[in-house]
């Protein structure tokens, strides 16, 4: 069992990683300008994307995801399971509030991804497999992410993973709130769909 200390550490690590912005040092590393200030105004793959870099954007995507994987795996590592817990949470939680950026970053998709991967591999293929299914059929990144999001917890439920499934169930609550205008505009017809360019 880790001690609070040593959990704090982990949780500070974790957002400290969590909170590189890799979509922005990327587009700007790039040339391509904020990525802020195109499309949703997100530092995340998905709107990276719809600067028409795909390449550009299937980095930010692994970048987003590998911060997740490394926080967790570091943390188990040097203090146990527990500490990746917290270094996982910590490392959303960075992804969606850098304080180099105010407080106001991503969506969180690829780093819950990367999480999965560091902590319970299967249940990252099974969200993968999820969000391909409904990506395909829908057209929409945002409506796969909520849909392989929700069924994620349930997912690690039944693979006997308890911790994973509520670390993730909480995670998942955050993620459908960071894609509150998403699901309006799902809702109303006007969300962009996938390879749609800004």
């Amino acid at each position: 069992m880790s001690t609070p200390h040593v959990m704090g550490l982990a949780l500070a690590f974790g957002y400290l990683l969590g909170s590189i912005p890799f979509g922005l040092l990327l587009t700007r590393a790039a040339g391509g300008g904020d990525i802020r200030a195109i499309g949703s105004g997100n530092i995340g793959a998905t709107n990276v994307l719809r600067s028409g870099r795909k390449g550009l954007a299937a980095l930010t995507l692994v970048c987003d995801a590998l911060k997740g994987t490394i926080a967790v795996l570091v943390a188990a590592h040097f203090a146990g399971h527990d500490a990746a817990l917290a270094a996982g949470f910590g490392a959303f939680i960075g992804h969606l509030f850098p304080v180099w950026l105010k407080f106001k970053g991503g969506k969180g998709v690829a780093t819950y991804i990367g999480l999965l991967i560091g902590l319970a591999w299967p249940g990252a293929l099974i969200f993968i497999a999820i969000w391909l299914i409904v990506a395909w059929l829908s057209r929409y990144s945002s409506l796969a992410a909520l849909i392989a999001s929700a069924l994620t917890p349930l997912a690690l439920w039944f693979l006997h993973r308890p911790e994973a499934a509520a670390l993730f169930l909480l995670l998942t609550v955050l993620t459908w709130i960071t894609h509150r205008a998403n699901i309006g505009r799902l809702l109303s017809g006007d969300e962009g769909k996938i390879g749609a360019k800004a």
